[in-house]
Protein backbone atom coordinates (compact mmCIF):
# COMPACT_ATOMS: atom_id res chain seq x y z
CA UNK A 1 0.00 0.00 0.00
CA UNK A 2 1.50 3.72 -0.69
CA UNK A 3 1.69 5.66 1.40
CA UNK A 4 3.24 9.18 1.51
CA UNK A 5 5.02 10.96 4.68
CA UNK A 6 6.65 14.44 5.00
CA UNK A 7 10.24 13.82 3.54
CA UNK A 8 11.84 16.31 5.95
CA UNK A 9 10.33 14.27 9.17
CA UNK A 10 11.60 10.51 7.31
CA UNK A 11 15.47 9.78 7.96
CA UNK A 12 17.09 6.17 7.04
CA UNK A 13 18.94 5.17 9.80
CA UNK A 14 20.94 2.51 8.04
CA UNK A 15 22.11 4.78 5.44
CA UNK A 16 21.93 8.26 6.63
CA UNK A 17 19.78 9.27 3.75
CA UNK A 18 16.32 10.70 4.17
CA UNK A 19 13.54 9.74 1.92
CA UNK A 20 11.13 11.02 -0.51
CA UNK A 21 8.56 10.29 1.74
CA UNK A 22 7.27 7.28 -0.14
CA UNK A 23 6.77 4.13 1.50
CA UNK A 24 4.97 0.87 -0.96
CA UNK A 25 3.75 -1.87 1.85
CA UNK A 26 6.51 -0.87 4.47
CA UNK A 27 9.04 -0.11 2.11
CA UNK A 28 10.57 3.41 1.92
CA UNK A 29 11.97 5.17 -0.83
CA UNK A 30 16.30 6.76 -0.48
CA UNK A 31 16.48 10.12 -1.52
CA UNK A 32 19.79 9.57 -3.06
CA UNK A 33 21.32 12.26 -5.59
CA UNK A 34 22.10 11.30 -8.69
CA UNK A 35 25.72 10.85 -9.56
CA UNK A 36 27.88 14.01 -10.70
CA UNK A 37 29.01 12.64 -13.58
CA UNK A 38 25.54 11.40 -14.48
CA UNK A 39 24.05 15.15 -14.28
CA UNK A 40 27.90 16.62 -16.35
CA UNK A 41 26.67 14.62 -19.20
CA UNK A 42 23.28 15.29 -18.91
CA UNK A 43 24.13 19.14 -18.91
CA UNK A 44 27.13 18.45 -21.89
CA UNK A 45 24.07 16.61 -24.36
CA UNK A 46 21.84 19.72 -23.90
CA UNK A 47 24.09 22.06 -24.24
CA UNK A 48 25.55 20.00 -27.42
CA UNK A 49 21.87 20.05 -28.91
CA UNK A 50 20.99 23.90 -28.95
CA UNK A 51 24.59 23.74 -30.65
CA UNK A 52 23.21 21.80 -33.26
CA UNK A 53 19.87 23.24 -33.72
CA UNK A 54 22.25 26.31 -34.91
CA UNK A 55 24.78 24.97 -36.64
CA UNK A 56 22.75 22.42 -38.63
CA UNK A 57 19.80 21.25 -39.57
CA UNK A 58 17.37 20.42 -36.87
CA UNK A 59 13.81 21.92 -36.65
CA UNK A 60 10.97 20.80 -39.50
CA UNK A 61 8.72 23.70 -40.66
CA UNK A 62 5.90 22.71 -42.95
CA UNK A 63 7.52 22.47 -46.31
CA UNK A 64 10.75 22.51 -45.43
CA UNK A 65 13.42 22.78 -42.16
CA UNK A 66 15.93 24.93 -40.58
CA UNK A 67 18.58 25.33 -42.75
CA UNK A 68 21.68 26.13 -39.52
CA UNK A 69 23.99 28.52 -39.97
CA UNK A 70 26.24 26.66 -42.44
CA UNK A 71 23.50 26.14 -44.77
CA UNK A 72 24.12 22.38 -44.75
CA UNK A 73 21.48 19.61 -46.51
CA UNK A 74 22.12 15.78 -46.38
CA UNK A 75 19.94 15.96 -49.28
CA UNK A 76 21.99 18.06 -51.37
CA UNK A 77 24.63 16.69 -50.75
CA UNK A 78 23.38 13.25 -51.83
CA UNK A 79 22.27 15.17 -55.36
CA UNK A 80 26.11 16.19 -55.83
CA UNK A 81 27.26 12.73 -55.24
CA UNK A 82 24.47 11.47 -57.83
CA UNK A 83 25.14 14.05 -60.55
CA UNK A 84 28.98 13.29 -59.93
CA UNK A 85 28.35 9.16 -60.49
CA UNK A 86 26.17 10.03 -63.38
CA UNK A 87 29.15 11.70 -65.06
CA UNK A 88 31.29 8.99 -64.02
CA UNK A 89 28.81 6.51 -65.65
CA UNK A 90 28.36 8.09 -68.98
CA UNK A 91 32.14 8.21 -69.58
CA UNK A 92 32.56 4.47 -68.87
CA UNK A 93 29.29 3.87 -70.65
CA UNK A 94 30.19 5.63 -73.91
CA UNK A 95 32.25 2.63 -74.45
CA UNK A 96 29.87 0.45 -74.07
CA UNK A 97 27.85 1.93 -76.26
CA UNK A 98 30.06 2.17 -79.63
CA UNK A 99 31.53 -1.02 -78.59
CA UNK A 100 29.65 -4.57 -80.26
CA UNK A 101 28.90 -7.58 -77.37
CA UNK A 102 31.96 -9.28 -79.21
CA UNK A 103 33.79 -6.38 -78.86
CA UNK A 104 32.97 -6.03 -75.23
CA UNK A 105 32.98 -9.69 -74.45
CA UNK A 106 36.84 -9.54 -75.23
CA UNK A 107 38.02 -5.98 -74.38
CA UNK A 108 38.93 -6.85 -69.94
CA UNK A 109 38.31 -3.15 -69.11
CA UNK A 110 35.06 -2.89 -70.83
CA UNK A 111 34.00 -6.66 -70.41
CA UNK A 112 34.73 -5.19 -66.26
CA UNK A 113 32.58 -2.12 -66.27
CA UNK A 114 29.47 -3.94 -68.85
CA UNK A 115 29.69 -6.87 -66.22
CA UNK A 116 29.17 -4.55 -62.95
CA UNK A 117 26.47 -1.84 -64.78
CA UNK A 118 24.80 -4.75 -65.64
CA UNK A 119 25.10 -6.81 -62.21
CA UNK A 120 23.76 -3.31 -60.65
CA UNK A 121 20.56 -3.71 -63.69
CA UNK A 122 19.70 -7.23 -63.09
CA UNK A 123 19.36 -6.40 -59.25
CA UNK A 124 16.73 -3.96 -59.90
CA UNK A 125 15.10 -5.56 -62.38
CA UNK A 126 15.47 -9.33 -62.98
CA UNK A 127 16.72 -10.46 -59.36
CA UNK A 128 12.90 -10.39 -57.94
CA UNK A 129 12.12 -13.38 -60.39
CA UNK A 130 15.51 -14.98 -60.95
CA UNK A 131 17.02 -14.69 -57.62
CA UNK A 132 19.80 -12.07 -56.97
CA UNK A 133 22.42 -14.86 -58.30
CA UNK A 134 20.76 -15.80 -61.08
CA UNK A 135 19.89 -18.88 -59.88
CA UNK A 136 16.16 -19.04 -60.70
CA UNK A 137 12.85 -20.40 -59.22
CA UNK A 138 9.74 -22.72 -60.13
CA UNK A 139 8.55 -20.69 -63.23
CA UNK A 140 11.76 -18.58 -63.75
CA UNK A 141 14.50 -20.15 -65.21
CA UNK A 142 18.13 -20.71 -63.59
CA UNK A 143 20.80 -18.84 -65.58
CA UNK A 144 23.94 -20.70 -64.14
CA UNK A 145 23.63 -23.75 -66.06
CA UNK A 146 23.47 -25.12 -69.39
CA UNK A 147 20.07 -24.71 -70.65
CA UNK A 148 18.87 -22.25 -72.26
CA UNK A 149 14.94 -21.97 -73.76
CA UNK A 150 16.20 -19.78 -76.50
CA UNK A 151 19.66 -19.93 -77.05
CA UNK A 152 22.26 -18.79 -74.95
CA UNK A 153 24.67 -16.90 -77.58
CA UNK A 154 25.09 -13.19 -76.94
CA UNK A 155 22.88 -12.25 -79.52
CA UNK A 156 20.12 -14.49 -78.37
CA UNK A 157 20.23 -13.24 -74.81
CA UNK A 158 20.13 -9.80 -76.04
CA UNK A 159 17.09 -10.08 -78.28
CA UNK A 160 14.82 -12.09 -75.41
CA UNK A 161 15.79 -9.03 -72.90
CA UNK A 162 15.16 -6.63 -75.87
CA UNK A 163 11.87 -8.06 -76.69
CA UNK A 164 10.68 -10.27 -74.38
CA UNK A 165 8.99 -13.68 -73.93
CA UNK A 166 4.94 -13.85 -75.43
CA UNK A 167 4.64 -9.72 -75.20
CA UNK A 168 1.48 -8.42 -76.81
CA UNK A 169 2.42 -5.77 -78.98
CA UNK A 170 5.66 -6.30 -79.24
CA UNK A 171 6.68 -8.01 -83.19
CA UNK A 172 9.78 -9.21 -81.99
CA UNK A 173 9.05 -11.06 -79.18
CA UNK A 174 9.59 -14.81 -78.34
CA UNK A 175 6.18 -16.51 -79.38
CA UNK A 176 5.43 -20.29 -78.87
CA UNK A 177 2.32 -21.61 -77.56
CA UNK A 178 2.33 -25.04 -76.11
CA UNK A 179 -1.36 -26.45 -76.25
CA UNK A 180 -3.20 -27.48 -73.31
CA UNK A 181 -3.95 -30.93 -73.87
CA UNK A 182 -5.97 -31.86 -71.27
CA UNK A 183 -7.96 -28.97 -70.74
CA UNK A 184 -8.78 -28.11 -74.99
CA UNK A 185 -9.88 -31.88 -74.77
CA UNK A 186 -6.70 -33.32 -77.24
CA UNK A 187 -5.69 -35.85 -75.25
CA UNK A 188 -7.94 -38.07 -72.08
CA UNK A 189 -6.12 -38.02 -68.76
CA UNK A 190 -4.70 -41.86 -69.47
CA UNK A 191 -3.23 -40.21 -72.40
CA UNK A 192 -2.02 -37.98 -70.90
CA UNK A 193 -0.45 -39.69 -67.78
CA UNK A 194 1.45 -42.29 -70.46
CA UNK A 195 2.79 -38.93 -72.08
CA UNK A 196 4.08 -37.58 -69.08
CA UNK A 197 5.66 -41.05 -68.46
CA UNK A 198 7.34 -40.90 -71.41
CA UNK A 199 8.81 -37.59 -70.64
CA UNK A 200 10.21 -39.10 -67.56
CA UNK A 201 11.53 -41.94 -69.72
CA UNK A 202 13.49 -39.75 -72.25
CA UNK A 203 15.13 -37.89 -69.24
CA UNK A 204 16.09 -40.98 -68.01
CA UNK A 205 14.06 -41.05 -64.71
CA UNK A 206 11.94 -43.39 -63.29
CA UNK A 207 8.63 -44.45 -64.51
CA UNK A 208 5.12 -45.24 -62.70
CA UNK A 209 5.05 -48.90 -62.37
CA UNK A 210 2.42 -49.64 -64.75
CA UNK A 211 2.60 -46.55 -66.96
CA UNK A 212 2.01 -47.30 -71.20
CA UNK A 213 5.08 -46.34 -72.20
CA UNK A 214 4.24 -47.82 -75.88
CA UNK A 215 1.42 -44.72 -75.98
CA UNK A 216 3.50 -42.14 -74.26
CA UNK A 217 5.74 -42.56 -77.21
CA UNK A 218 3.09 -42.67 -79.69
CA UNK A 219 1.38 -39.85 -78.40
CA UNK A 220 4.27 -38.04 -77.86
CA UNK A 221 5.35 -38.51 -81.75
CA UNK A 222 2.33 -37.53 -82.88
CA UNK A 223 1.63 -34.23 -81.06
CA UNK A 224 4.86 -33.13 -79.11
CA UNK A 225 7.74 -34.13 -81.48
CA UNK A 226 6.97 -31.14 -83.58
CA UNK A 227 8.79 -28.58 -81.30
CA UNK A 228 10.65 -30.75 -79.00
CA UNK A 229 11.81 -33.01 -81.68
CA UNK A 230 11.71 -37.11 -82.37
CA UNK A 231 13.87 -38.02 -79.48
CA UNK A 232 12.83 -34.66 -77.42
CA UNK A 233 16.59 -32.57 -77.55
CA UNK A 234 14.09 -29.49 -78.01
CA UNK A 235 14.56 -26.45 -80.13
CA UNK A 236 15.44 -23.00 -79.23
CA UNK A 237 13.91 -21.38 -82.32
CA UNK A 238 10.52 -21.88 -80.66
CA UNK A 239 11.37 -22.00 -76.93
CA UNK A 240 10.47 -26.26 -76.44
CA UNK A 241 12.95 -27.06 -73.83
CA UNK A 242 15.09 -29.98 -74.36
CA UNK A 243 13.21 -33.30 -72.24
CA UNK A 244 15.91 -35.32 -71.79
CA UNK A 245 18.36 -33.45 -69.13
CA UNK A 246 15.58 -33.59 -66.34
CA UNK A 247 16.07 -30.17 -65.75
CA UNK A 248 12.07 -28.45 -66.26
CA UNK A 249 11.03 -24.83 -65.47
CA UNK A 250 8.22 -26.24 -63.38
CA UNK A 251 9.68 -29.75 -62.32
CA UNK A 252 9.79 -33.06 -63.60
CA UNK A 253 8.11 -35.39 -60.87
CA UNK A 254 4.71 -36.39 -62.60
CA UNK A 255 2.07 -34.71 -60.97
CA UNK A 256 4.07 -32.04 -62.21
CA UNK A 257 4.38 -33.04 -66.04
CA UNK A 258 0.31 -33.78 -65.76
CA UNK A 259 -0.20 -30.16 -64.93
CA UNK A 260 2.45 -29.09 -67.71
CA UNK A 261 0.63 -30.95 -70.46
CA UNK A 262 -3.23 -30.87 -69.09
CA UNK A 263 -3.11 -27.01 -69.00
CA UNK A 264 0.42 -25.79 -70.65
CA UNK A 265 2.25 -23.18 -69.07
CA UNK A 266 3.42 -20.35 -71.18
CA UNK A 267 5.57 -17.95 -69.33
CA UNK A 268 6.09 -14.46 -69.73
CA UNK A 269 8.88 -11.75 -69.30
CA UNK A 270 8.93 -8.53 -69.91
CA UNK A 271 10.42 -6.45 -72.85
CA UNK A 272 13.29 -4.93 -71.48
CA UNK A 273 13.78 -2.69 -74.40
CA UNK A 274 10.60 -0.75 -73.50
CA UNK A 275 12.23 0.20 -70.30
CA UNK A 276 15.99 0.14 -69.90
CA UNK A 277 17.96 2.21 -72.76
CA UNK A 278 20.16 0.07 -75.55
CA UNK A 279 23.74 1.07 -73.66
CA UNK A 280 21.89 -1.07 -70.06
CA UNK A 281 20.72 -3.62 -72.42
CA UNK A 282 24.00 -4.32 -73.68
CA UNK A 283 25.78 -4.82 -70.14
CA UNK A 284 23.02 -6.77 -69.00
CA UNK A 285 23.48 -9.06 -71.67
CA UNK A 286 26.63 -9.55 -71.03
CA UNK A 287 26.49 -10.16 -67.64
CA UNK A 288 23.86 -13.00 -67.78
CA UNK A 289 25.97 -14.47 -70.57
CA UNK A 290 28.86 -14.23 -67.57
CA UNK A 291 26.75 -15.94 -64.98
CA UNK A 292 27.91 -19.48 -66.17
CA UNK A 293 25.47 -20.88 -68.99
CA UNK A 294 26.37 -18.70 -71.81
CA UNK A 295 27.22 -19.91 -75.07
Amino acid sequence: MNKHHDPASEFDAATGQSTTGHEWDGIRELNTPLPRWWLGIFYATIIWSVGYWVIYPAWPLLTDATRGVIGYASRQEIEDDLVVMRKDRAALASGLAEASLEQIKADPALFRIATAQGKAAFGDNCAACHGVGGSGAKGYPNLNDDEWLWGGSLAAIQTTLQHGIRVAGNNDTRVSQMPAFGRDGMLKRDEISAVANHVRELAGLSTAPKADLALGRKLFADNCAACHGPAGKGNQELGAPNLTDAISLYGMDLASLTETITNSRNGVMPAWGQRLDPTTIKALTVYVHSLGGGQ
